[in-house]
């Protein structure tokens, strides 16, 4: 993701040679044998060369923010990826198991649907495992297992989809930092200095200020997003396992201890 936003700020940065348009003629006479750029009449000195786009932000974040900032990327796309993988149906709610387990029940091999259920890791395969194994001691009991296991492996979603929403907090929250170093450095320049201090020193701590806002907003709002986009489609992949293990279990509401 630093790579995407750096590339994204590249691009949309002027290029390089843009910038030197004014030189553009003095290397192509110095390469068909001409004189080097004349100085400036004016100032005496020959014009200077800009900074890259991308040197100029690592120059005003520095080692410390750049480190913070791919830090948080990288373990924001991460976690993207995992959850993003976690939350597919076939994790949460596979098809192939939910049939099977209905035709074992519609044959009554319960034990084999049992067995079905407990070699299953998905959340499904969790809860109608706990609750079958239940059921002998009553509806009743069967379903209060199922709960248990449900609310524990959603926990177990939320809480690893929770850290994609502590990157969306933390990161504006590094940027408004670096807001506050940056704006103090610049008037620490103008209160230290004897004389007005030059345009370019007083940059460098705005830059600092504008650049850490910029990659936090960065980060934050594609975090924010996922972490909402995922989070929704778990609660639904969530309701719709209640439903499926309640109407499969439905069948043993009048079950007795011999009906296992």
């Amino acid at each position: 993701m630093a790579l995407v936003i750096a590339l994204g700020v590249w691009i949309a940065s002027p290029p390089a040679a843009v910038a030197q348009d004014d030189n553009a003629e003095a290397p192509a006479a110095a390469a068909d044998g001409g004189d080097a750029p004349a100085a400036n009449p004016a100032t005496g000195t020959a014009p200077e060369k800009k900074l890259n786009y991308l040197a100029w932000v690592y120059d005003a974040l520095g080692i410390g923010y750049s480190l913070i900032f791919l830090a948080l990327s990288f373990t924001l796309v991460a976690l993207f990826v995992m959850n993003l993988l976690q939350a597919r149906r076939e994790n949460v709610l596979p098809t192939d198991l939910l049939e099977g387990f209905e035709a074992h029940l519609n044959a009554k091999q319960f034990q084999e649907a049992y067995e079905l259920a407990s070699s299953d890791e998905s959340f499904l395969g969790k809860v109608l495992s706990a609750g079958l194994g239940k059921v002998s001691k009553g509806y009743d009991q069967a379903l209060e297992a199922m709960q248990e296991v449900g609310e524990d492996e959603s926990m177990k979603l939320e809480h690893r989809l929770s850290y994609m929403a502590l990157i969306g907090t933390i990161s504006p929250m590094v940027g408004l930092f670096g807001t506050v170093h940056g704006m103090i450095s610049s008037f620490q320049e103008i209160a230290t200095s004897a004389s007005t201090p030059p345009p370019s020193e007083l940059a460098k701590g705005i830059s600092t200020a504008l650049f850490t806002t910029l990659l936090g907003l960065a980060i934050a709002i594609p975090a924010i997003a996922a972490y909402n986009i995922i989070r929704n489609r778990i609660d639904r992949l969530v309701l719709e396992v209640g439903i499926a293990s309640e109407g499969l279990m439905s069948r043993f509401q009048n079950a007795g201890k011999k009906q296992q």
